[in-house]
């Protein structure tokens, strides 16, 4: 049985350490607490998913600069899923995803789910300034922040990181979702595993946070922040092959599919195509309790296609990434209300 082990100081080699090193050194997922000037800690959470080691490697950027003197802030690190980033995987078979077994969670059995719900009561108790979820994504995607509370805290936060940000309510489980309930909360999207780009960029971020004494409470200036709103996430069903190569399988997407992310994607643009008759994917509404667009993705003569205009993102072309979660989130503008702006043509 899986338990969160804490540690009020890092062990004296942990920082010279890859994410794939971690499990020679933890016992297992960790909750660190380091002391700061500012006694209200910044919570950090890395490598829930073990393949993406960018908030890790951020961490350890601005850790070392602080060797040896106080951090401007307490922080309190949570180091997630190492026995997967041994194994260079997002998650070992037989585990449950370590960003969807949070409080809110569709799987309050899970194992791994008790350790998250530990970690949220602790946190309550140290009333945090702020959080932060750092990750990757497999496809060509800008950095962006995601969040789940339309609060100007919390847009304030994710400009720090990026003018971008996608608002989303599923999938559940995850931790900014969890962590809303205590304090401003964003995930954070750094790109491709392996961009020094994105360590450079969490790095700088997780600073400017440590940094930060108060939440502004004036409203951003119009334009500041790009928001999206998730209100579909698309699936290949199981049992479906499919292929990005223009391979024989059930679907075969386009080749430069990825290319679509963060683009105005105007109604017809074309997904994939249809390699065994009745072959759909499966559209997951992504506002509980709202209908689906009208036709949000449509088969035309065998041709897969987006049936109005949408803006997708984090559109991958990697199988594991596919099969694990989804194949993309389809979006739209909003404005800081949550009311849908009118599509650029």
């Amino acid at each position: 049985m899986p338990r969160l082990h804490l540690l009020d100081s890092l062990p004296p080699d942990l920082l010279a350490m890859t994410a794939p090193e971690l499990a020679t050194r933890l016992p297992g997922p960790t909750l660190v607490h380091l002391p700061g000037r500012h006694a209200r800690p910044l919570f950090v959470s890395v490598l829930l998913h073990g393949n993406e080691d960018t908030g890790w490697d951020a961490v350890r950027e601005v850790l070392q600069r602080y060797q040896g003197r106080e951090l401007p802030r307490a922080m309190s690190l949570f180091i997630g899923n190492i026995h997967a980033a041994a194994a260079g995987v997002r998650t070992l078979p037989g585990q449950s995803d370590f960003n969807r077994v949070w409080p809110g969670t569709c799987v309050p059995e899970a194992a791994e789910a008790a350790i998250m719900a530990d970690v949220v009561a602790i946190m309550r108790e140290l009333q945090p300034f702020a959080s932060i979820d750092i990750h990757n994504n497999t496809g060509l995607n800008p950095h962006y922040a995601c969040l789940n509370r339309l609060d100007t805290r919390f847009f304030h936060l994710a400009r720090l990181f990026s003018r971008i940000a996608v608002y989303f309510s599923e999938p559940v489980g995850v931790q900014s979702m969890a962590m809303a309930e205590l304090c401003p909360a964003v995930t954070v999207e750094c790109g491709k595993v392996g961009s020094g780009s994105g360590v450079g960029h969490a790095a700088e971020f997780l600073e400017a946070c440590l940094h930060l004494d108060h939440f502004p409470e004036h409203a951003l200036a119009a334009g500041e922040l790009e928001l999206l709103q998730t209100v579909a996430i698309l699936k290949v069903p199981e049992g479906l092959s499919f292929s990005f190569d223009g391979s024989a399988a059930d679907i075969r997407f386009r080749t430069d599919i990825d290319t679509l992310n963060f683009t105005e994607a105007a109604p017809g643009t074309l997904l994939g195509r249809v390699g065994t008759p009745g072959s759909r994917l499966s559209v997951v509404p992504g506002v509980p309790g709202e209908s689906l667009p009208a036709d949000c993705v449509v088969v035309e003569s065998g041709s897969i296609r987006l049936g109005q205009r949408l803006v997708p993102a984090m559109l991958t072309r990697d199988p594991q990434a596919v099969r694990l979660d989804c194949l993309c989130y389809l979006m739209r503008r909003i404005d800081d209300q949550g009311n849908p702006v009118q599509s650029r043509p």
